[in-house]
């Protein structure tokens, strides 16, 4: 949406969508850096899991990389509706406790932000 557009029906002025796009990029950019980007891709099956998290068919790496990054962007294209909540960030920080801290600090915000984005869109 442009400046000059209004809005349609539950997007906000601000653009979310710019918004979390935005982050996305930010957040794939900290786990390149952190040295947290590159990975096996999962099997086909992987994704088929029902369990938070995919936990039991992938790590967490992997389900940040390949489903939360990939469906979010997908919610992006369609001009989807925002989750009524998002707060992964917790599952994070328990996933990077051993980390370096500046690695688990820099990936934790940006998804602290993108938690906060989507539960106020």
């Amino acid at each position: 949406m442009n400046p000059t557009e209004q809005p349609r029906d539950g997007e906000m002025a601000g653009n979310p969508y710019d918004e979390l796009r935005d982050l996305l990029v930010r957040l794939e950019a900290t786990m390149k850096a952190a040295d947290l980007w590159r990975m096996e891709t999962p099997l086909p099956e992987a994704f088929m899991s029902v369990e938070p998290f995919s936990v039991d068919r992938m790590d967490m790496g992997q389900w940040l990389r390949f489903v939360f990054i990939s469906r979010l962007s997908a919610l992006i294209d369609a001009r989807g509706t925002f989750p009524a909540k998002c707060e992964i960030a917790p599952a994070i920080e328990a996933w990077l406790k051993d980390a370096r801290p500046e690695r688990r600090v820099a990936v934790t915000e940006v998804i602290r932000e993108i938690d906060t984005l989507i539960t106020e869109h």
